[in-house]
């Protein structure tokens, strides 16, 4: 299952709380595709099967994750983390999993 750190789940709230809607969960997938062989996919999902991986992140648990048991194969000790910096913005993950990264940092092998 993937970890997110602090600043990473407070974006995340911060995203569900712009959406409305408290009830959403992140839910991050790896799918084929993408230059390297896999892709990594994020969105908000109100439809959590019962055989999804879950677990709460951030302070008092502010946020849901979710990832298919799939997924969470391949995410198993990855981090999302959050960047907000002139050489660096936005949502990253690190996963000791991936042998291979492209250039854009969206997919792996």
């Amino acid at each position: 299952m993937i970890t997110l750190t602090d600043t990473a789940a407070n974006k995340v709230k911060e995203l569900l709380d712009a959406e409305g809607s408290s009830e959403l969960a992140l839910r991050v997938a790896v799918r084929p595709g993408g230059c390297s062989g896999f892709s990594y996919e994020m969105f908000f999902d109100g439809d959590i099967a019962a055989d999804d991986e879950q677990a709460t992140f951030g302070d008092a648990n502010l946020v849901k994750v979710v990832v298919d048991p799939a997924s969470a194969q391949l995410l198993q000790g990855a981090t999302l983390d959050y960047k907000d910096g002139l050489e660096q913005s936005g949502f990253a993950i690190t996963n000791p999993n991936a042998s291979r990264t492209c250039g854009c940092g969206q997919s792996f092998s």
